[in-house]
């Protein structure tokens, strides 16, 4: 059993000592723990304190590409090199990391396919009564959506099985907690949670700028993931309630007809008959939408038979040691043959490049 703790690090020099620290190196029914540190862009010395602390396993990003880039990249990475369980934790020791035990224990039992980790965030004392309630609140929304019951969905301390891994598919670019979670009620992994307690705050949140801003990108990535699954509930319910706001002025018209009295209201038709193209051009987006859905259901049945090859056995890259310092790596393009080591993207934000610099 190979378990992967991928770390997503943006200027974590000072921080990431105490993560690296707290992270077991052994857990009852795990044979190997591989640590890897995705570089987001970072411009301090965090890869040298990663290297300083015995880390082997990098990706390096050229510039900044947000926290769902930095997961996805991170779990191709794991699932190339052999991982079962992938354990995600954040660079900034929100975590407790000495809890990655019990975090991977319900996959291990075989319980669970995917844990999330519980703050409790009503117990946090750094939060704010406001920010209490929109975590609580936001946590509701997105079970609604999932179908799922989990108090903290925005926790990003997190154990995915390498089988949840292959289903699960990231295409925002904010943040893969909520839409991850929304793919999996869907899907139907198992999910569990497991209560945690964070650790003291070491700095302010580099992933939005305020928590308006936080709650607006949420919620376009739990909007566009529930219409992405769940197309027939949003179009089906705008169509019936468009249909009812164009019967309600075409009733009222009607019975202003029968008494004699409809050309003082004609604003009641135009407005009815506007609602009408309305819940028409809902049903219209409906099958589309359909259609689409079912295309995508296809597409992904195609790509987790993919990668169920590119991750077969066979080819696993095994993890080894041997990497040289980050300024020894120049971050271009690199022609040459995949080969085990240090993942190397682009400001395409495309792999180019597995360089093995082992001596």
């Amino acid at each position: 059993m190979r378990l992967f703790v991928q770390v997503p690090c943006l200027n974590e020099e000072q921080t990431l000592p105490m993560v690296l620290e707290g992270i077991p190196r052994e857990i009852p029914g795990v044979d190997e723990i591989h640590i890897l540190i995705i570089d987001d862009g970072s411009s301090d010395r965090t890869l040298e304190v990663a290297r300083e602390l015995g880390v082997e396993h990098f990706v390096f990003h050229t510039r900044n590409m947000g926290l769902a880039r930095s997961f996805r990249d991170g779990v191709d990475y794991a699932l190339q090199h052999g991982a079962d369980i992938v354990v995600n934790t954040d660079g900034d020791n929100q975590y407790p990391q000495d809890r990655i035990g019990d975090l991977v224990a319900p996959i291990l039992r075989g319980d669970a396919d995917i844990v999330i980790g519980d703050r409790q965030t009503q117990t946090i004392a750094h939060f704010s009564p406001f920010k209490k309630l929109m975590q609580r609140f936001g946590s509701s929304v997105v079970n609604f959506a999932a179908e799922t019951d989990l108090p903290d969905a925005a926790s990003g301390f997190r154990a995915y099985s390498r089988a949840a891994l292959i289903r699960l598919n990231v295409v925002t670019q904010f943040s893969y907690c909520m839409e991850t979670i929304i793919q999996a009620g869907n899907k139907r992994p198992r999910i569990a949670s497991v209560p945690i307690e964070t650790n003291a705050k070491t700095r302010e949140s580099r992933l939005f700028k305020n928590i308006f801003q936080h709650m607006g990108r949420s919620g376009q990535a739990i909007m566009r993931s529930y219409i992405m699954f769940k197309p027939h509930t949003v179009f089906l319910t705008l169509a019936v309630l468009f249909f009812l706001g164009a019967a309600i002025p075409f009733g009222r018209f009607l019975v202003l007809t029968w008494m004699g009295a409809a050309g003082d209201h004609i604003q009641s038709l135009v407005f009815g008959s506007a609602m009408l193209v309305g819940s028409l051009l809902c049903i219209a987006l409906l099958v589309i939408s359909d259609m689409l859905h079912t295309n995508r259901t296809l597409l992904e049945d195609s790509l987790e038979r993919i990668k169920v090859l590119q991750y077969a056995p066979e080819r696993i890259i095994e993890p080894h040691a041997g990497a040289t310092t980050p300024a020894e790596i120049a971050i271009t393009k690199i022609d040459g043959p995949r080969l085990p080591g240090i993942t190397l993207l682009d400001e395409a934000s495309e792999p180019v490049a597995e360089l093995d610099v082992s001596v």
